[in-house]
Formats: C-alpha cells, sequence, structure tokens
C-alpha cells in the first residue's frame, strides 16, 4: 500500500510534476475532424466508447468492418449502436449526461485517434437502415456531436507490444467465458456447455 502523503492533489502539484505541456500535444487538438482525422475513423474498425452517469463511469467496446463509425460531417459522428447483451449501460448514461469520449484503435498503427464531445441517441428509420449488416439494422445510433479531437503518440502501443504477434498469447492461458459465468453465477451455469454452445450463439447473434 502507497504512503497517502505521496498522493499528488492538486494541479499545481501535477505541473511541478510533470513541467509544461509540449507545444505540438496542444496544437494537434482541434474543434472538428479534419480530413487527416477523417482518414483514422475511416479506417478504424474498432472504438472504445467512454460515457459518464449517476452511477460512475462506462467504458465499452465498440466493433464492425472499418470506417463503421460514420463522419456525417466536420463536427458529427454516427455509431450504430449493435446487438449486445441489453445492459445498455452507455446508452443509460447518454440520455442522462450526454458527454461521451471515443478512442480509436487501428490494427499495425501505433496513434490512435481521441474524439471528445456530445451525443445523443437516435432511432430514426433512415440513419438505422444506413448501417445494416447481415439484413439487420442496429436499435440506434449514437449521434456525436464533436467538440475535441486530437491524435495520440504510439508509446503506449509501442511499450506494450500490442500489435506484436510474438507478444500474443493462447486464450487457453486465461480462464475461459464459461468458467468465469459458472463461479460467478455459483455453478448454476456448467462452464463446459456454455463453451461449447458459445461459437453457435455468436454466429446466430452477431447482427
Amino acid at each position: 500500500m502507497s504512503d497517502p502523503s505521496y498522493d499528488v492533489t492538486s494541479e499545481a502539484q501535477l505541473d511541478e510534476i510533470y513541467g509544461a505541456a509540449h507545444e505540438v500535444s496542444m496544437l494537434k487538438e482541434i474543434d472538428h475532424v479534419s480530413d487527416h482525422y477523417r482518414a483514422f475513423i475511416d479506417a478504424a474498425p474498432f472504438v472504445v466508447v467512454a460515457t459518464s452517469g449517476p452511477e460512475g463511469l462506462d467504458c465499452s467496446p465498440r466493433g464492425d468492418p472499418a470506417g463503421f463509425v460514420r463522419v456525417a460531417d466536420a463536427r458529427t459522428l454516427l455509431i450504430p449502436d449493435r446487438r449486445g447483451n441489453n445492459r445498455v449501460d452507455s446508452l443509460r448514461n447518454i440520455v442522462r449526461d450526454p458527454r461521451i469520449a471515443l478512442l480509436f484503435l487501428i490494427p499495425g498503427i501505433g496513434e490512435t485517434l481521441r474524439v471528445n464531445g456530445r451525443a445523443r441517441i437516435s432511432t430514426d428509420p433512415e440513419l438505422r437502415a444506413g448501417f445494416e449488416m447481415q439484413g439487420k439494422v442496429p436499435a440506434s445510433v449514437i449521434v456525436v456531436a464533436v467538440e475535441r479531437v486530437y491524435f495520440q503518440c504510439p508509446k503506449a502501443l509501442v511499450r506494450s507490444r500490442l500489435w506484436s504477434p510474438d507478444a500474443q498469447i493462447p486464450r487457453s492461458a486465461l480462464p475461459s467465458t464459461g468458467t468465469m459465468v459458472q463461479a460467478l453465477t455459483e455453478r448454476r451455469v456448467e462452464a463446459q456447455a456454455y463453451d461449447a454452445a458459445y461459437p453457435q450463439r455468436l454466429k446466430e447473434t452477431i447482427y
């Protein structure tokens, strides 16, 4: 346990520890999606969505073929809300607090793209139809009003070796989904049966 006397509790302390922000880190932040930033969004098959609500924060992964997050215009992004487990934690947060943050990742690319803004949830039939996949449309579309956009340098991905094939570990090195569910449900769910049924369940519920 760390000594709380070393806790940093003010911005003044942070400034003393880290000094001034690098000039480029400030210049790269803009209030709209530029052509260069749009290229990153169009190439991204994965985005992490962060929201906030009365119960706390939520961070949710979203993925689809590259370009699934659409740039409607320089200040508007569209994100289809695909089929999930119906917890809709992110959506519950958005209807109560519209603030949203996005982190785009592209396989093999070290830089990430960050977008902050405010979101609303639309069930416009025409808008949803534009995101049809395998004959199914999303239940809703998250409409993001862009406020801040900037790219993050690749240091974190380089240090983590996230895209390095030799850094991958076999799925069997970690507890299976069924094993975790069995433990969490006090054996009401049988691990082996859950895991065996999952590939077909995924195929049937992917969209």
